[in-house]
C-alpha cells in the first residue's frame, strides 16, 4: 500500500489486523446462524464471541498469523490456527463447512464497503465545495476556451457547476457499485452448499441488510469488483479534469486562478519567484494510477474453472491503494477549490485581450437575421475582419466600422459587443440545479 497517501482512517481500515477482524466477523456471523440451525453446538458462538470481545485481534495477532503462514503457505489455515492458539478449544467449530474464499471474499466486501463509504463522503464534500463556489462566481465573467483558444464569454461559476454535475454522476456510480458489492457468499467448496446450509448465507446477509450471491462457484464473480474500480477510475478522471483546469488557469500567461500558497511555502529551490501548481499536478498523477488499477481489476474477472488465486495478490494492492489514493486526491482537491485564489480582474482583461474577436458569432447572426445576408456572405465579412484583427491587433469593432460591406450601425454593434447578452441564460442553467 502507498501508506504516505493513506489517511489515518484508511490506514486503519486496510491494516492486517483489521483484515483479520473482518475475517473474524464473517466467521462469527456464520457460527451464530449455524448454532441456531444445529450445525454446530449452540454455545460455540457465544463462547468465542465473548472471548474475542474481551481480547480483540490486534497487531500482535497479525504478526503471529504471518509467522504461521510462512510455514503453512495458506492464509486462512494460518488464521484459524492462530485463533485456536489464542482462544483455545472455543475456536474448534470455527470455519465449519466453509471454504477459504467464503471468508476472504465476504470480508473483503465488508472492507470495500467501508472504504467506499469514506470515499463517497469525500466526494460529497468536494461536490459541495463546487456548489458553493459555483454560486459565488455565478456572474463572474471569464473567457471560455476551445482548443486552448479564446472562444466566447461565459462565467467562472459555470466551470464549478460543470464540475459539480460531473461529481454527482460519479456519486451515482459509486453508490451503484457499492450496492452491487454488498453481497454475502457462504456456500462452501465450489459453491454447492454441500457442507453448509444455504440458510446460513441467507440469514447472515439478512442480518447485515445485504444480499446473497445468488450463485457462485468458489469465488465471488469479479465483475462486481471491476465495477467498483471503474467507478473509482472515472472519479479519478473527474478529479484530473478539474486539476488540469486549475493548472492551466495558474499558467503565467493566464493567471486567472491559482492554488493557495501557504506562508513559508517555497516554489523552487533555485527561483524564488515561483508559485507552482504542485497540488493539482499531484492529483493528475494519482488519477493515472487509478486508471491503471482498473486494468488489473478487469483482468481479474477471468479465472480458471471454479477458482484460482491469480486475482488475490493483485487485489491486496489495488483495493487499498485505489480507495486510499482516491480519498486522498479528493480531499486534496477539495482544499484547493475551497481556498482557490481567483483574479476576476485578470479574467476580464483576458476576455478583452483579443479586441472583441470573441463576439464574432453575435456579429455573424445579426448580419444574417437582421440584415438579410446569406450565411456565406456574412461569414466572409466577419472572418475577413477577424483575421485582420489577429494580424494587426486592431479591434474587431473598429475594423467592422470601416468596412463598406458591413451594414451594421453603431447601435447594432453595441448589441453585438454586449458582454451581458452572452450571460443572459446563466440563471436558467443554474436553476436546473435548484440554484
Amino acid at each position: 500500500m502507498i501508506d504516505r497517501y493513506l489517511t489515518p482512517e484508511m490506514k486503519t481500515l486496510w491494516s492486517e489486523a483489521n483484515r483479520y477482524r473482518a475475517w473474524l466477523k464473517v466467521e462469527l456471523a456464520a457460527m451464530q446462524v449455524q448454532g441456531k440451525l444445529g450445525e454446530v453446538p449452540a454455545d460455540a458462538y457465544t463462547t468465542l464471541s465473548r472471548l474475542t470481545a474481551a481480547d480483540p485481534l490486534d497487531e500482535a495477532f497479525a504478526l503471529r498469523v504471518a509467522e504461521i503462514e510462512a510455514v503453512t503457505r495458506h492464509d486462512i489455515v494460518a488464521f484459524t490456527t492462530a485463533l485456536t492458539e489464542r482462544y483455545g478449544d472455543s475456536a474448534r467449530f470455527m470455519h465449519h463447512g466453509l471454504t477459504s474464499t467464503d471468508v476472504v471474499d465476504t470480508a473483503q466486501n465488508l472492507l470495500l464497503d467501508e472504504a467506499l463509504g469514506i470515499l463517497i463522503s469525500d466526494t460529497e464534500a468536494l461536490r459541495d465545495v463546487c456548489r458553493t463556489q459555483a454560486a459565488h462566481y455565478k456572474y463572474t465573467p471569464t473567457i471560455g476556451r476551445t482548443h486552448g483558444i479564446h472562444a466566447e464569454p461565459m462565467t467562472f461559476g459555470l466551470k464549478f457547476l460543470n464540475w459539480m454535475s460531473a461529481l454527482e454522476r460519479d456519486l451515482e456510480r459509486l453508490y451503484a457499485a457499492r450496492k452491487r458489492l454488498q453481497v454475502v457468499m457462504l456456500s462452501g467448496s465450489v459453491g454447492t452448499f454441500a457442507h453448509v446450509s444455504p440458510q446460513v448465507e441467507e440469514q447472515v446477509a439478512s442480518a447485515w441488510g445485504w444480499q446473497v450471491a445468488a450463485v457462485t462457484n468458489q469465488t465471488l464473480a469479479r465483475d462486481r469488483h471491476a465495477e467498483v474500480m471503474s467507478a473509482i477510475a472515472i472519479l479519478g478522471t473527474t478529479l484530473e479534469k478539474i486539476a488540469v483546469e486549475v493548472r492551466h488557469l495558474q499558467r503565467s500567461e493566464v493567471r486567472e486562478a491559482m492554488e493557495p500558497f501557504g506562508k513559508g511555502q517555497k516554489g523552487s529551490s533555485s527561483m524564488p519567484h515561483k508559485k507552482n501548481p504542485i497540488l493539482t499536478e499531484n492529483v493528475t498523477g494519482m488519477s493515472r494510477l487509478l486508471r491503471g488499477y482498473l486494468v488489473t481489476a478487469l483482468e481479474n474477472v477471468a479465472l480458471w474453472h471454479e477458482r484460482d488465486i491469480s486475482h488475490s495478490s493483485a487485489e491486496r494492492v489495488i483495493f487499498p491503494d485505489a480507495t486510499g489514493l482516491a480519498s486522498y486526491a479528493t480531499r486534496r482537491l477539495t482544499g484547493v477549490l475551497r481556498d482557490l485564489v481567483v483574479f476576476p480582474e485578470r479574467m476580464l482583461q483576458n476576455l478583452n485581450d483579443l479586441g472583441g474577436l470573441v463576439f464574432s458569432q453575435r456579429v455573424l447572426h445579426l448580419l444574417i437575421d437582421e440584415k438579410g445576408m446569406s450565411r456565406e456572405a456574412a461569414y466572409a465579412v466577419v472572418q475577413r475582419n477577424a483575421l485582420q484583427s489577429w494580424e494587426t491587433g486592431e479591434g474587431l469593432r473598429s475594423l467592422l466600422t470601416k468596412d463598406s460591406e458591413n451594414p451594421l450601425s453603431d447601435s447594432d454593434l453595441d448589441r453585438a459587443f454586449d458582454l451581458q447578452w452572452y450571460l443572459r441564460e446563466v440563471d436558467h442553467i443554474f436553476a436546473r440545479f435548484g440554484m
